[in-house]
């Protein structure tokens, strides 16, 4: 009987790729969305991820990454002083403007770290020593950089290399590194200096340190010694974990920052909506069009004894079995974006391994859903009906 569902089912060519359409469509429209609402919430937080300091310190009133309240010099020495913190090196964070080869201005999010310790410096080089950015005048750029100053973006030999030169705020900088690095929200590449040289660069203004990063001595969990930090001094301070529940966590609040202030999670929201919504109006229509042109099939069969609780099983095993090739070829079809978005370094795309859980919950309530109409259809036919033509 089984058999014969599947059969019934291929056997209507155009029902049955109109069917997985539907569910392929809505798959994609589900899953691409939300991954590209993740990539872009985990840009928000680029920074966090470029400068891997166990804690951040900021002003009281600064609750995500991307906006700074300058601090003074002097509350490095302040964080320094809690009992629980091993080291805090001050940080220069801040948009400036790059004038390239050609004349054309570009925007960068420059990054001022600690020279001697070379603390919140690049994690992963690609080319060029970290040491380096002690010399005079020295930058290390990351390999978005390498292509967004180039002269002709274009034309891979006018890219950025090392020992090139260009100018921010009219004062050289000379390149002698290049890392690898998460882009930012801004779409602004990162350039690393050292914390002086990075004042240099800025225009000047009464108090220019944006952060202190730092670390809790051993034995003593980063989140207790942010806890101590605050209470010593009365500035911010936050952890640098990956997105979870904890009201300490930089990251945590940064994303939550854009979800209440930013109209970011309603419009993808609504795609997700409307795919759901598309997915449901196909699939629904063209199972229960399929299941009216089976109908007298299915009536032979009931009045030859075959009971409902086996046509039902026919009706749901034909939606599950349309279900999943059409999340397959969605699935598919969002991890081929996916690899594309990655390896041109946008859009940005994020697939947490909650999204195909929640997809296929989705896409398996459309083919509940549209089984169940089938069923209801079935339901009402009397097989008396097949005989009297």
């Amino acid at each position: 009987m089984y058999r014969l569902a599947l059969k019934m089912l291929f056997g209507d060519t155009a029902k049955y790729l109109m069917l997985v359409f539907g569910i392929f469509f809505a798959t994609f429209l589900i899953a691409q969305q939300a991954s590209v609402f993740c990539g872009l919430m985990r840009w928000t937080t680029a920074t966090l991820k470029n400068v891997p300091a166990p804690i951040w310190v900021v002003d009281e009133k600064v609750e995500q990454v991307n906006e700074t309240n300058p601090l003074r010099d002097t509350d490095v020495a302040r964080v320094r002083s809690v009992d629980s913190v091993a080291w805090a090196m001050p940080l220069f964070s801040g948009i400036q403007r790059v004038r390239l080869e050609n004349g054309k201005f570009k925007v960068i999010q420059l990054l001022g770290v600690d020279p001697t310790t070379l603390a919140g410096a690049p994690a992963k080089m690609i080319q060029g020593n970290l040491e380096d950015l002690r010399l005079p005048n020295t930058v290390i750029i990351d390999d978005l950089a390498v292509k967004r100053l180039a002269k002709n973006p274009g034309d891979k030999s006018t890219w950025i290399k090392v020992g090139d030169v260009f100018e921010i705020n009219d004062m050289e900088a000379r390149v002698v590194g290049i890392c690898d690095a998460m882009t930012s929200f801004t779409g602004g590449p990162y350039v690393w200096t050292t914390y002086e040289r990075a004042l240099q660069y800025t225009p000047a203004s009464r108090k220019m340190l944006s952060a202190i990063i730092a670390a809790p001595k051993e034995g003593i969990s980063d989140v207790q010694a942010a806890a101590d930090i605050q209470k010593a001094t009365g500035m911010r301070a936050y952890v640098n974990h990956s997105f979870n529940s904890s009201p300490y966590d930089f990251g945590t609040s940064t994303i939550w920052w854009y979800v209440r202030n930013t109209g970011i999670p309603v419009s993808f929201g609504t795609t997700v909506i409307i795919g759901f919504i598309v997915g449901i109006a196909i699939s629904c229509q063209t199972f229960y069009a399929f299941v009216l042109e089976n109908i007298k099939h299915l009536g032979a069969l009931k009045a030859m004894g075959a009971s409902s609780t086996k046509l039902c099983g026919m009706l749901i095993l034909q939606a599950l079995t349309v279900g999943v090739i059409g999340f397959g070829i969605g699935m598919a079809g969002t991890a081929l974006f996916g690899y594309f978005g990655i390896k041109n370094e946008q859009p940005p795309f994020y697939m947490t391994w909650e999204i195909p859980v929640f997809s296929l919950a989705i896409i398996l309530f459309i083919c509940m859903l549209a089984a169940l109409i089938g069923i209801w259809r079935v339901s009402r036919f009397e097989p008396a009906m097949v005989f009297r033509g």
